[in-house]
């Protein structure tokens, strides 16, 4: 049972990045948490701006993601 658990979790997350990532990719200029948000349509795993930052922020610390720092913080795929 447990492992049924975190191969949904590991899905969710595949499901999270893969919308923030096509968000960030079809933008012509970098975007802050609140527009990838709206643009990443309903999703049950990205629920808030804040929740969009911290996943941008992490993907930052790896390289794949540019974070200019303004207010508010916008994002960008690294190149």
């Amino acid at each position: 049972m447990r492992e049924s658990y975190v191969r949904r979790m590991n899905a969710g997350g595949y499901d999270r990045y893969d919308r923030i990532r096509r968000v960030l990719a079809e933008a012509d200029e970098p975007l802050t948490a609140r527009e990838i948000l709206a643009l990443a349509e309903e999703c049950e795993e990205i629920d808030s701006p804040h929740r969009v930052a911290t996943v941008l922020g992490r993907w930052a610390e790896r390289g794949e993601v540019e974070v200019i720092a303004d207010r508010p913080y916008r994002y960008r795929l690294a190149t």
